[in-house]
């Protein structure tokens, strides 16, 4: 019997489940947590801590569930494993505008970036299919 991760068209799911809804949920130790992210080269891009949303041990994961849902009717589309890596300063900037883009209600848009260097974590999520 072939994996779940094997599924035809799972990727494609993924893809356009990322790029049509800002948020999803994380299978955390503390329970299932909303997050806002942006889809960006592949893989799913999140600012963790500081003045952002708070994803307790996320960065020290190796792999994390993820679900995305429906933004028309909140019903799950799709639910997949990823791969977590902590995104270096200067490491993804296109990733990063990306992020600052989609921030909404920021304080200090202008200086996003350089405010999560300084306090805040970027993590990249890269589906696991």
């Amino acid at each position: 019997m072939a994996a779940e991760a094997a599924a035809p068209g799972k990727g494609a799911a993924v893809e356009e489940g990322a790029k049509k809804s800002g948020v999803l949920w994380l299978a955390l130790a503390d329970g299932p947590r909303l997050a806002w992210h942006v889809w960006h080269e592949g893989a799913i891009y999140l600012v963790t801590g500081g003045e952002e949303q708070l994803l307790p041990g996320l960065d020290a994961l190796d792999r994390v569930r993820v679900t995305l849902r429906s933004k028309d009717n909140g019903a799950r589309l799709v639910e997949f494993d990823a791969a977590v890596s902590v995104v270096g300063q200067g490491e993804a900037p296109d990733a990063v505008a990306a992020l600052a883009k989609e921030r909404l209600n920021a304080r200090d848009a202008e200086h996003l970036a350089e405010r999560w260097a300084r306090e805040s974590t970027v993590v990249r999520l890269t589906p696991e299919l």
